[in-house]
């Protein structure tokens, strides 16, 4: 038997039964649920009406009704209820109209759902969800989005003033802007992310223009990092994920880069005020507001390095002066104890603004660089005619001089000095003086075993240091100086023991001596010093025994560097008197003669005459006087002789008679560190030619500058001089068609 043919209205009419319940259902009036039958009686008129040959097919028909279905809703009963309300009340009314929608959407597509099956595909139509939900777009939001936008803008400037708001409605309301999208989000940020960022920033832009009068640099501050929490708040609650970073960037836009430099600038709260008042909250709340921002931490940081500049330049200043102030005191005074209080400022600046780099700056690289750039400005310049690195060695000379200080309290101190070395460009320099001090620290005699030892310990702490900052070769003649006092404390007992030895000749005097390696220490000059019989006794004595150990190695003897303790003799009490070689070498003279002019002093000793002259100034003129001296003045001459002071006393048992310091010892370090930058220059400038081969003239110096940046900072001009030289030795030659390039001569 043949099934029966439904004819459209016929079906259509039973539909129009569901419909009309569903529509009752949604808009609140008594009706029951769907119940099972009656959800598959609708399914299988819709199911009979598809599966039927043509012309009786009606899916064509039932695909359009299906979506008539909501437009005769929404004309009819949506948009009048939404037209008739306005603000809150339009709202409410539309996310019920949205909510009910989408109901009414899941039950028809349901009902209709064989067209989903077959036809939609065949045909490529819409799904009947998203056919049903444009019906929704295409009438209802298309005429209310706008004031729909307004309204919730509204919302968030009342909520803006303090007011409370319907965060669940703005969320639900917001949500509806998303939802018609349909996985795209052109409508929520066409129609009302745009329009609700433009309205943010204008309201932070009247903010922000009362604020920059009326308040500090922190209270204004304060004031946007509350209006960024805020906002952020707000996206958290009630609007989408996406407008957190074009909202939190238009607040920042208003409020920090237009009102930036004025408010960086700001008098008495800006900027320079807060580094100079030491305000770390405030300038960690400038960090963090301004790091958000592409180039935002620019300004800070060439504030802080001005500040920074401008604080280490003024510690020079007052170096200059206090230096000029003990010189007017003390006449020759040098740089001395304001070099020192110099260098100690220069390591109390860098703790200070490091911590704020640290802390208040999280560690940025912007002001690591910034910092690094400032210390480079004042730490290269001289002081009252020192150079910073000759202070920062007597300074570290200084440290490692002082007895008992902690291990702990030294170290710290010199890992200050080694970060501080960093943005000295003369780290060549400071390496000489350094290397001068050390030899003075290591020849001057400690009876006291521990004192030696903790000091040694102390000297290779600093070298190792030292070597890790600036690399092996420039810390290699140190610790081989190092290396030769601890050699020679180790020899200095293997001596005693051949002493103690049968058919030794016995000496009068205790004596020990240093052996040098040549190449790692300062150059000294030799003299032919006439040594006393005692003393020759010792050296024929120690010679013997070298010999026999060491068989082919010669000694150089350097008097200059020896230290003796001699007893004094006076009427009122014995003394003993600590010197040096030269000056008991003097001083024994007087065993033997009472007087002695001059010139007999120079024969007899056989030194310079400029020697003999700081020799006798120890003893006649200075602090303590052994020796009297005719006529009685306060400088030597030719003319003068000299006689043994045997009522000198003193109340101290024992003294150090010091020699007056050479005055071109300072000039001949800073000869001798030009001389060896000649040779490191040329080295570089043929080590860069020999794997180049051919180079133009600008390469090569910027190559060379950057190979020896490390050790310190040459002149263009002096590289120019050396590629000369260079050129004249054979090592380059010029391009015979191009003068600014140079070509390595193998």
């Amino acid at each position: 038997m043949e099934k029966k043919i439904i004819q459209f209205d016929e079906g259509w009419g039973h539909m129009q039964k569901g419909i009309t319940k569903l529509k009752r259902i949604l808009e609140g009036l008594p009706e029951p649920q769907f119940s099972s039958q009656e959800y598959m009686d609708l399914y299988t008129v819709i199911y009979n009406m598809c599966v039927q040959k043509p012309p009786h097919d009606y899916s064509v028909q039932l695909y359009n009704n299906y979506g008539e279905v909501f437009v005769e809703y929404i004309e009819s009963t949506v948009l009048p209820s939404l037209r008739e309300k306005h603000d809150e009340f339009m709202m409410r009314e539309l996310v019920r109209r949205w909510s009910n929608h989408k109901l009414m959407v899941r039950w028809l597509t349901r009902f209709f759902q064989y067209l989903d099956r077959y036809y939609v595909c065949r045909h490529s139509k819409d799904p009947l969800k998203d056919a049903g939900l444009k019906r929704f777009k295409d009438h209802v939001y298309n005429e209310m989005n706008a004031k729909a936008r307004d309204s919730l803008i509204a919302l968030i400037l009342r909520e803006r003033k303090g007011e409370q708001i319907d965060r669940a409605l703005m969320k639900n309301v917001v949500d509806i802007f998303v939802e018609v999208g349909m996985g795209e989000m052109v409508n929520y940020e066409e129609e009302f992310e745009k329009h609700m960022v433009d309205d943010t920033g204008d309201y932070y832009s009247r903010k922000a223009s009362i604020w920059i009068v009326e308040d500090s640099c922190p209270e204004y501050m304060m004031k946007a990092e509350e209006a960024l929490r805020k906002e952020k708040e707000r996206v958290s609650l009630y609007l989408h994920s996406g407008s957190e970073q074009k909202l939190l960037e238009r607040v920042q836009q208003e409020l920090l880069v237009v009102q930036g430099p004025q408010l960086l600038d700001k008098d008495e709260s800006g900027c320079r005020t807060l580094l100079r008042d030491d305000r770390v909250d405030d300038l960690s709340r400038m960090f963090r507001l301004y790091n958000k921002i592409p180039q935002g931490l620019d300004p800070v940081a060439a504030m802080f390095k001005k500040h920074v500049t401008n604080e280490g330049t003024a510690l020079v200043q007052q170096a200059e002066e206090a230096t000029a102030a003990a010189s007017g005191n003390k006449q020759g005074g040098g740089a001395g104890e304001p070099g020192l209080v110099f260098i100690s400022k220069i390591l109390e600046l860098h703790d200070k603004y490091m911590g704020y780099v640290l802390s208040c700056f999280q560690n940025h690289s912007l002001f690591h660089k910034a910092l690094k750039e400032a210390f480079e400005v004042f730490c290269n310049k001289s002081v009252a005619g020192y150079s910073s690195a000759e202070l920062l060695a007597t300074f570290c000379d200084s440290i490692l001089k002082q007895m008992g200080e902690s291990d702990e309290a030294i170290e710290e101190t010199l890992d200050k000095i080694v970060t501080v070395l960093a943005y000295f460009s003369d780290k060549d320099l400071f390496a000489e003086f350094c290397r001068k001090k050390l030899s003075r620290r290591l020849l001057a005699r400690d009876d006291k075993k521990k004192n030696r030892a903790d000091q040694l310990d102390n000297e290779r702490m600093l070298l190792t240091k030292l070597k890790q900052q600036c690399g092996g070769q420039f810390t290699s003649k140190m610790e081989g100086m190092v290396t030769d006092i601890t050699i020679s404390q180790e020899s200095e007992k293997s001596f005693e023991d051949y002493l103690l030895k049968d058919g030794t000749p016995k000496l009068e005097l205790d004596f020990s001596v240093t052996v040098l390696t040549t190449g790692n220490w300062p150059s000294y000059k030799t003299s032919d010093l006439h040594l006393p019989e005692e003393m020759v006794k010792c050296i024929e004595v120690y010679k013997e025994y070298y010999d026999r150990e060491k068989k082919h190695r010669k000694l150089s003897w350097i008097y200059s560097l020896g230290n003796c303790l001699v007893r004094g003799d006076f009427e009122p009490k014995p003394i003993e008197m600590n010197m040096s070689t030269y000056q008991a070498a003097l001083l024994l003279l007087f065993n033997t003669s009472e007087k002695l002019s001059f010139s007999e002093i120079l024969t007899q000793l056989n030194l310079t005459k400029d020697d003999v002259h700081r020799i006798l100034h120890s003893f006649s003129c200075a602090k303590y006087k052994i020796l009297l001296k005719e006529p009685n003045t306060k400088t030597i001459s030719p003319s003068d002789t000299f006689m043994f002071n045997s009522k000198f006393t003193d109340r101290m048992r024992k003294i150090r008679i010091l020699l007056p310091p050479l005055q071109d010892e300072r000039k001949k370090v800073t000869e001798d560190v030009d001389k060896e930058r000649k040779y490191t220059i040329d080295a570089a400038l043929v080590r860069i030619m020999k794997s180049r081969k051919i180079l133009g003239h600008q390469q090569l110096v910027t190559e060379c500058l950057e190979q020896l940046q490390r050790t310190f900072k040459p002149d263009i001009k002096t590289i120019k001089r050396r590629i000369e030289d260079l050129i004249t030795r054979d090592y380059l030659e010029r391009d015979p068609e191009n003068p600014n390039t140079f070509k390595y001569v193998a």
